[in-house]
C-alpha cells in the first residue's frame, strides 16, 4: 500500500498534483480542506465550527482531522493507499497520523513537499480565489496569514519526516507535467 504525504502551503498546486498521483496510483484522496468543505455544505455542526475558523484563517482542531480521517480510512479498508493533501500540519498531527496508521497495520512512505515562494503563492491564490468562490482565496490578507500560519507551524512537520528519511522537497513552480516527474521519481526511487 502506497501512503504519502503530499506538502505545501495553499496554493501549493497540492490538489493538482494528488490528482494526477490518484490517476496514476489509485489512491484516495484525503484532503482535510475538501473532507471540512463537505461538512461546511451540509451545515453540520463542525462544518459551521470549521467555517467560522476557517474564514479567519485559523486551523481547525486536531482531534476533529484525525477523526475524519480515521472514518475515511475505515470506509476504503481496500484501497490501493492514501494520499494526504494539507495534513498532517503540525508535529503532533504528523505523530497523530503515525500512531492511527499504525493502528491499521499502515505508515507514511514519502512525504513531499511542493515549495514555492510566498509571492507566488498569494498570486496564485488570488487567481483562484476568482473561480473558486472561496473567501480565504480572495482576501489578499487572509492569504498572507494562511501562507505564515504554514510556515511557523506546518514547515516544521517537514524536519519530523526527515527524521524518518521520508521527507522529499521539490521545486513546486513550473511546468505541471514537469512537477509530476518529479514526483514519480522519488516515489519509484
Amino acid at each position: 500500500m502506497l501512503n504519502l504525504v503530499l506538502f505545501g502551503p495553499p496554493g501549493a498546486g497540492k490538489g493538482t498534483q494528488s490528482a494526477k498521483l490518484i490517476a496514476k496510483y489509485g489512491l484516495i484522496h484525503l484532503s482535510t480542506g475538501d473532507l471540512l468543505r463537505a461538512e461546511i455544505s451540509a451545515g453540520t455542526t463542525l462544518g459551521l465550527e470549521a467555517k467560522k475558523l476557517m474564514d479567519q484563517g485559523i486551523l481547525v482542531p486536531d482531534a476533529v482531522v484525525i477523526g475524519m480521517i480515521e472514518n475515511k480510512l475505515n470506509e476504503n479498508k481496500e484501497a490501493a493507499g492514501f494520499i494526504f493533501d494539507g495534513f498532517p500540519r503540525t508535529e503532533a498531527q504528523a505523530q497523530a497520523l503515525d500512531n492511527l496508521l499504525a493502528g491499521h497495520q499502515l505508515a507514511i512512505n514519502h512525504m513531499i513537499a511542493l515549495e514555492v515562494s510566498e509571492e507566488e503563492l498569494t498570486q496564485r491564490l488570488l487567481e483562484r480565489g476568482k473561480t473558486s468562490g472561496r473567501p480565504d482565496d480572495q482576501n489578499e490578507e487572509l492569504i498572507r496569514k494562511r501562507v505564515q500560519e504554514y510556515g511557523e507551524k506546518t514547515a516544521p512537520v517537514a524536519g519530523y519526516y526527515a527524521a524518518q528519511n521520508k521527507f522529499s522537497g521539490i521545486n513546486g513552480i513550473g511546468e505541471i507535467e514537469d512537477i509530476f516527474s518529479q514526483i514519480i521519481a522519488i516515489i519509484e526511487g
